[in-house]
């Protein structure tokens, strides 16, 4: 059994001041008056989850290097040899997300999670086993099936330089911290667009009471999806409002909408891994409500995971040890109490989209392709307007 965390520290009248701004300063979704509902956490990010550790490489050079990578630990970067309990959801499949076939297997994995773009799936997991091998000798002395997942930027980006290395995989796993976490074009999500303006990361979470303890459920997610029409924002039309200066509707080589994103739940509530994956299904709520309809040539792959129950399985060595035969138990919420946390999961997941849209700048990359950042003053307007005609 494993005992409930302390209860965050509850937030001050108006929410935390992080809520407003990421750390470098730009304005997030609720800077902008945006009606999210749910209470965040600390940070109003994945790391509020207790153990989780976020960490990018960004990489900005020249005209045609606009890419990176993503680093997330779990259970921090000295819990990589302790597995936890996930799930996985493919809302569509034109993508990759390595490991899953174990996830599916097991309902657990161990190690932490890279993001990076299409092309650099290979080197991001080359990294993180050499990370591992490094720093959890005993973690990768029998195998490791690391969880690396990408979305392309190749609008932007020269994705077939192949900028990101294993090296570079390696110093965002090293440089992954706690606390509050940037967003916008940062990471992975360097060089990615969403609803036809500059896309990329985006984080929130949510505090979910249960049985007199407090749980948190944080997303990060890379958003490259979405055509300009869909985009949907606190009810209004966004997209369809803010049509002009749309050069990624020239972009042939693919149609509006195209792109993927990827999903990462966490939460401290003890999940079972069938409920992990109820979570990663519930991620499509909270991308519906910002406008999508998951287009064909996006690969919308989500990964749901439960810090609970650490130490209920073993990895490497110890689980080849006939040592550690015998009997192990879970603590985990029943099923019929986890509406709150689907309601968590789908609320988060819209915020933290918009949040990826909202602290962006335009930018510019290979062969002049330019990702105009969404225009958060026609957006304001368009949001007073709503609000002043009881929208």
């Amino acid at each position: 059994m494993n005992p409930a965390p302390a209860a965050p520290e509850p937030a001050p009248p108006g929410g935390w001041p992080e809520h407003l701004a990421t750390p470098a300063g730009k304005p997030r979704a609720r800077s902008l008056g945006l009606p999210l509902a749910g209470r965040p956490g600390r940070w109003n990010a994945i790391t509020d989850v207790p153990g989780v550790e976020v960490g990018y490489l960004t990489l900005i050079e020249g005209e045609s290097v606009r890419t990176g990578v993503t680093a997330i630990h779990p259970r921090g970067r000295d819990g990589a040899d302790d597995p936890v309990t996930a799930g996985v959801h493919a809302q569509n499949g034109n993508g990759e997300m390595t490991g899953t076939a174990w996830i599916a297997e097991s309902g657990t994995f161990a190690g932490p999670v890279a993001i990076t773009n299409t092309h650099a799936v290979g080197a991001a997991h080359t990294g993180v086993v050499a990370w591992t091998a490094q720093r959890h000798p005993q973690a990768a002395a029998a195998w490791l099936l690391p969880v690396v997942a990408e979305t392309y930027d190749g609008y932007l980006n020269d994705i077939n330089g192949l900028a990101v290395t294993p090296q570079l995989t390696r110093e965002a796993l090293d440089g992954a911290v706690a606390g509050p976490v940037e967003e916008g074009s940062v990471g992975g999500g360097t060089g990615m667009n969403c609803y036809g303006f500059k896309g990329g990361s985006g984080t929130a979470s949510r505090i979910v009471p249960f049985a007199g303890d407090d749980w948190t459920v944080g997303v990060f997610l890379q958003a490259n999806f979405g055509s300009r029409e869909e985009l949907t924002v606190a009810g209004i039309p966004a997209g369809r409002l803010l049509r002009a200066d749309n050069p990624l509707a020239e972009f042939s080589f693919a149609p509006p909408g195209a792109g993927s994103v990827i999903v990462v739940v966490a939460t401290d509530a003890p999940l079972l891994p069938g409920q992990c994956q109820a979570l990663a299904r519930r991620v499509t709520i909270g991308l519906a409500r910002t406008g999508t309809a998951g287009s064909h040539f996006s690969g919308d792959l989500f990964l749901a995971f439960s810090t609970g129950n650490a130490g209920a399985f073993p990895a490497g060595a110890a689980a080849l040890s006939p040592a550690g035969a015998g009997y192990s138990s879970l603590r985990f919420i029943g099923w019929p109490f986890l509406d709150p946390f689907f309601t968590a999961v789908a609320e988060a997941t819209e915020e933290a989209v918009l949040n990826a849209l909202i602290a962006n700048e335009d930018m510019t990359g290979r062969d002049g392709h330019r990702s105009p950042a969404l225009p958060r003053a026609q957006l304001a307007g368009l949001l007073r307007g709503a609000s002043g005609t009881g929208r």
